[in-house]
């Protein structure tokens, strides 16, 4: 499926130079974001995936259906103080500074293999974060999927160790 068609460009969005791709109407169209989950789904069943980890809050639209339709576990990442029990966390850079991620401590078992879905690849700092997280927990990241790639920021530099499905890329 011609994905591109789904996704509006909202030039200057949030800020001014930003060409923001929402990945709205790709949601809001059943039959295109049935589509996109299967490509997902194809993707990781191949992996034996035993759990599926998302970063909040777009990580959570892609991978919830995702593990859903493998019949396997659901783990959230998200930003601290958000998560109720105990967690990990990690720091890692952005743009204009610094942010942290957290996992619940139980969330992955040693030698669990983990597919990690987001949205959108940029910079890969959040994934690469989340790698960590799931790392640091014991789980094996056996791939990563995304709905769309911003190639122009290279954020597939730090995936390179790993298996990375995307399914739009603007260069």
């Amino acid at each position: 499926m011609d994905y591109n068609q789904y996704i509006e460009i909202v030039e200057n969005y949030p800020k001014e130079g930003i060409s923001f791709k929402d990945i709205t109407p790709l949601m809001n169209d059943g039959k295109a974001f049935k589509s996109a989950v299967d490509e997902i789904v194809e993707f990781a069943e191949e992996k034996q995936i035993d759990i599926v980890v998302g970063p909040e809050a777009r990580g959570f639209i892609v991978g919830c259906p995702v593990s859903y339709a493998l019949g396997v576990g659901f783990a959230p990442v998200r930003k601290e103080g958000k998560l109720p029990r105990e967690v990990i966390k990690v720091d890692y850079g952005l743009e204009y500074g610094k942010n942290v991620l957290t996992i619940h401590k139980d969330a992955i078992r040693p030698g669990q293999r983990v597919l990690i879905t987001d949205d959108l690849l940029a910079t890969g700092g959040t994934i690469e974060a989340t790698i960590k997280l799931v790392e640091q927990l014991g789980g094996i990241v056996v791939g990563c999927a995304f709905l769309v790639e911003l190639g122009y920021l290279d954020g597939m530099d730090k995936l390179k160790d790993y298996d990375v499905l995307t399914l739009l890329s603007y260069k």
